[in-house]
């Protein structure tokens, strides 16, 4: 790709983008939310026009009208937001718009099962394929989305945050099957904010930084502090903020919460100001206790405390007007209404803050959401943006600004920094120890182990449904809490 250029109305996204594939290699791409780097690869498969520039594949120029025409030249895109059909089965949506047919023009299930199932289990995944994709957690459908790809004659996969929603174990089976298509002479073009995985597994690093290409190192000639300062234009120091935060008094209290067969007899408590981390294997029910405490999700027995005082919440709602916040892990269908504009959202949960006898104050409201934007750094337009136009680390960022102006007392955040890159992530730090600062209790459920330790006052490691142990600042290490986490004992 040279010179590529695009821009949506006044904003440059791309000015000029130079990036070279070789075969058979890892291509990380990094950059910044809003860098520019889902735009190359959405111009490359033909989802988004270019302005400028040219397109380049053996030697030959090209360019895709779609990407149903990119993939069957061999150029696959694993999208950050998957785009799944919810209510199909697993194998209808694997094989959509390409469904093998017999003799008769019927579809041979047996067939697409058996190719289904073959390519899944390169992955080490098993799954009842005539399930509901929505039954499926985010991280199951994430898998089946790789296996997918196997399926096609792929020359070229682009992942974008491919283990954001895996565990270790899946992302290790991730990588060998990654091995294994670039020793065929597949190349994969691997977008990711974690550092660890960028330089296990690549050959080469391109850098973006607002719509331009700033560098392309192979990857055992450059180390982390290069490409982050190269990221963001500046050295990022103290990555986890060392703010010290006052403990008060307990302000939440879950006694033997239990749910039949997804977790049983969960206890814990929270102190204003506190962080506490929640840490488990994906599906041992971390985000299921969370969802449960919103009232997203029943629970069958149990009590939920506020303050010392029992609550009996019956929904979302009622856990908002009790001081509740819930940060979902899956912002695109649950945290953002996306037709909406990012002030909408943002406000969504602060009408009554800006507005008197029933009439909204919008110079109020203007000045509120602009000064919540510029806090969290939000790569927009302007604050009436549409917010499902933005990068997914934006996205979270408006997520997040919409719990602080509800003025939330307990905020319960749900895989936080997930796809957000590394400047971000550290302007959500230094807000969430501003918040504990100003007494918000705070509960984060992240798969991220560094961020555990690095930004928890407490962690909770949840096993097979159940509390298996509970961690002070001065136990936290990687060790400790994989031991809990897979059921030993410490």
């Amino acid at each position: 790709m040279k010179g590529i250029t695009k821009a949506f109305g006044n904003n440059q996204v791309l000015s000029g983008v130079d990036f070279h594939l070789l075969p058979g290699e890892v291509h990380a791409l990094m950059g910044e939310n809003g860098a520019g780097k889902s735009t190359l690869m959405n111009i490359l498969t033909g989802l988004v026009a270019k302005d400028d520039g040219s397109i380049i594949i053996g030697g030959q120029e090209k360019s895709f009208d779609n990407p149903k025409i990119a993939e069957d030249y061999g150029i696959s895109f694993i999208h950050q937001e998957l785009t799944t059909w919810p209510e199909m089965t697993v194998l209808e949506n694997i094989f959509l718009g390409k469904e093998i047919t017999n003799s008769f023009g019927l579809c041979d299930n047996s067939k697409m099962m058996e190719l289904a199932e073959s390519a899944l289990a390169e992955i080490g995944v098993h799954l009842d394929l005539n399930r509901p994709m929505k039954t499926l957690s985010v991280g199951q459908q994430q898998l089946v989305e790789i296996g997918k790809t196997l399926l096609n004659d792929a020359k070229v996969i682009i992942m974008d945050e491919p283990t954001a929603a895996l565990t270790g174990r899946e992302i290790d089976l991730l990588f060998e099957v990654i091995e294994k298509l670039t020793k065929n002479n597949v190349s994969i073009v691997y977008i990711s904010h974690r550092m660890s995985e960028i330089f296990q597994i690549s050959d080469r690093i391109t850098v973006m930084r607002d719509g331009v290409s700033v560098s392309t190192e192979k990857t055992s000639e450059t180390n982390n502090d290069i490409v982050v300062r190269q990221m963001v234009g500046r050295d990022l120091e103290d990555y986890y903020p060392d703010i010290d935060t006052e403990k008060g008094s307990i302000i939440l209290e879950v006694e033997n919460l239990t749910s039949d067969n997804v977790f049983d007899d969960i206890s814990f408590s929270l102190r204003s100001g506190e962080i506490l981390g929640v840490s488990g294997l994906m599906g041992a029910g971390r985000t299921e206790i969370m969802r449960a405490i919103f009232c997203l999700d029943n629970f069958e027995s149990g009590t939920i405390k506020i303050n010392g005082k029992k609550e009996s919440i019956n929904n979302p709602e009622e856990a908002i007007s009790k001081g509740i916040g819930f940060l979902t892990e899956d912002r695109k269908e649950e945290g953002l209404i996306l037709d909406f504009s990012i002030k909408n959202n943002i406000s969504l949960t602060a009408f009554e803050e800006f507005s008197s006898n029933g009439v909204i104050n919008e110079l109020e409201e203007n000045k509120f959401v602009d000064l919540l934007m510029e806090r969290l750094a939000v790569k927009a337009a302007n604050r009436n943006q549409p917010a499902g136009s933005l990068s997914g680390g934006n996205q979270q960022k408006i997520v997040l600004a919409k719990w602080v102006a509800a003025g939330t007392q307990i905020l319960i955040l749900d895989e936080p920094t997930r796809g957000v890159d590394v400047g971000a992530k550290r302007e959500i730090y230094v807000l969430m120890k501003e918040l504990a600062q100003r007494g918000v209790g705070i509960i984060m459920v992240s798969s991220d182990l560094p961020e555990i330790i690095g930004i928890s006052d407490r962690v909770l490691v949840i096993h097979e449904g159940k509390v298996s142990g509970e961690l002070n600042h001065n136990q936290l290490s990687e060790e400790n809490i994989m031991t809990l986490a897979t059921g030993g004992q410490l």
